[in-house]
């Protein structure tokens, strides 16, 4: 989890249980595997998101397909693709069902915000596009 925490922080930061890993010989496919807390400032909980990931590929990606407190239906789909001058092309995916429709404008613009703050980290700390 601490390259997830390293994106999402200072704003938030993901639990897990002691010694879960997210490796592709660890992670269990298809079934839920833990509920995360997600952290407001790494301190107050916000949101949960029982974790379920559907494909894990080492340097292709992944696909989650979990449950939020805020959403029944969470998709994320990273896939990293190399190109041909040895650099790397990140792109998410992102799909979610609101709990609170009316909720659902806010709940956008703050998925929205925190994927423009991981895909900057990533930026700095792997350099520009």
């Amino acid at each position: 989890m601490d390259g997830i925490n390293d994106e999402l922080s200072p704003w938030m930061r993901m639990t897990a249980p002691r010694g879960a890993s997210l490796s592709v010989e660890s992670v269990p496919l298809g079934r839920p595997w833990f509920r995360s807390w997600i952290l407001l400032f790494g301190l107050l909980p916000f949101d949960y998101d029982e974790l379920c990931i559907e494909r894990l590929e080492a340097e292709r990606g992944f696909l989650e397909r979990s449950r939020m407190l805020s959403a029944p239906l969470w998709e994320h789909e990273r896939t990293l693709e190399p190109l041909p001058d040895g650099r790397t092309r990140l792109s998410d995916r992102v799909g979610f069902r609101p709990r609170a429709r009316v909720l659902a404008r806010l709940h956008r613009a703050v998925i929205t915000a925190t994927f423009r703050h991981r895909h900057r980290r990533l930026r700095a700390f792997f350099g520009p596009r």
